[in-house]
């Protein structure tokens, strides 16, 4: 049976790609990677997600991302909705807090974040979840709204972890599992997500999986790793990457109500 996975986060407005985006996309498909969610990170680039969803035959999310909250139009909300009305346009985010970087100041990233929660709940969709050095408010905000959603590219602790999944949340889990440096807490973490709850995503450009062998001469990620994640998942949990592939394919066409590209 060939393994097909749905990579749920990758950034391909991003400027990495514009040399070789065709090309990008050939690999992932020849990678049995069948379907792509489309971050928005702020007004343009969503705007920008939608219309690649749309050109390739993708999904897209819309929403304003904590380092982009202190620069957020007094219509943001308008804006997003016309967006998230599209019937390729599936989550709210990337939306969330961010208290390492704090590139926003911290209430009015909570301000934002929260007008987004509540946008996510009027349209009936999803949150897409940043989240970094912020779980306990991220958490307390998320179970007032009582949102659901993903926390993508989790890599948070245990108490963390426990707390999301007590409120619903899907986990989403990156190339980071795969670093032998920085990804060890989240390696021993991965045992207690339910197979359920689990996404997987590359959030290309970025955390490239260092389990690749030979390591690509383009440090740079894209779909076509997402397969190194899922083995490196499956490894984990010990089981096989089929039954991880299976178990996230139908997380992420559940979650984001999809239906995958043929």
């Amino acid at each position: 049976m060939t393994m097909t996975l749905i990579d749920a986060g990758v950034n391909l407005c991003n400027a990495q790609f514009d040399k070789d985006r065709e090309a990008v996309l050939a690999r992932a498909k020849a990678a049995n990677i069948s379907n792509l969610l489309l971050i928005g990170t702020e007004l343009a680039q969503s705007k920008q997600a939608l219309d690649d969803a749309n050109r390739y035959g993708f999904f897209s999310t819309a929403g304003i991302h904590p380092h982009y909250a202190v620069d957020a139009a007094d219509n943001f909300i308008t804006e997003l909705t016309t967006l998230l009305q599209q019937p390729n346009c599936k989550a709210v985010g990337e939306c969330g807090l961010d208290y390492n970087r704090d590139f926003s100041p911290r209430d009015i990233q909570r301000e934002v974040f929260a007008k987004q929660l509540t946008l996510a709940n009027t349209l009936d969709l999803p949150a897409y979840i940043h989240e970094r050095d912020a779980s306990d408010d991220l958490y307390h905000l998320v179970k007032e709204h009582n949102t659901t959603g993903v926390v993508h590219c989790f890599t948070g602790n245990k108490t963390a972890l426990t707390r999301y999944l007590d409120l619903g949340l899907y986990i989403g889990i990156t190339g980071w599992v795969c670093d032998e440096r920085r990804g060890l807490e989240l390696q021993q973490l991965i045992q207690y997500i339910p197979n359920d709850r689990l996404l997987i995503e590359t959030d290309a450009p970025f955390l490239i999986p260092r389990n690749i062998k030979p390591k690509p001469k383009l440090h740079r990620n894209e779909p076509a790793y997402l397969p190194y994640i899922c083995q490196m998942i499956a490894s984990l949990k010990q089981t096989d990457a089929q039954t991880i592939a299976l178990h996230t394919q139908q997380n992420t066409e559940r979650l984001f109500r999809l239906t995958t590209r043929q």
